[in-house]
């Protein structure tokens, strides 16, 4: 039985990513060994999306209004990469993280298992 998620971001600087996940974002955590944090996500849904070469990953955060989420992630450290876009499915940016990668940040306008009521 499927009882989760286990979710990974390669970057080149793990420990400044931690970092952001704990104190940014406020992710909870626990320590697996030697500072090694695994942190406890929000509930996720998973799309399949087409694409011709396939393979390929993408990882979202979703919140209920992206513009003031982005306020509150900015005031607290974090930089935006990108403009909030309306894409047909929901409000889209990006966050950067310390080490280098970006992380998406949406706000859903399509329907949701986990908020079969809306947001």
């Amino acid at each position: 039985m499927i009882t989760g998620a286990h979710a990974i971001i390669y970057t080149r600087d793990a420990d400044a990513d931690r970092a952001f996940f704990r104190d940014v974002l406020g992710f909870e955590s626990v320590d697996a060994g030697g500072g090694w944090l695994i942190f406890k996500l929000p509930p996720a849904e998973l799309a399949a999306h087409p694409h011709e070469a396939g393979g390929k990953q993408e990882l979202y955060l979703m919140c209920d209004d992206v513009h003031a989420t982005v306020a509150q992630l900015e005031a607290a450290g974090a930089q935006i990469v990108r403009e909030v876009t309306e894409t047909g499915f929901g409000l889209l940016t990006a966050i950067r993280l310390p080490g280098g990668g970006e992380l998406g940040l949406y706000e859903p306008r399509h329907p949701s298992p986990l908020f079969p009521d809306g947001l």
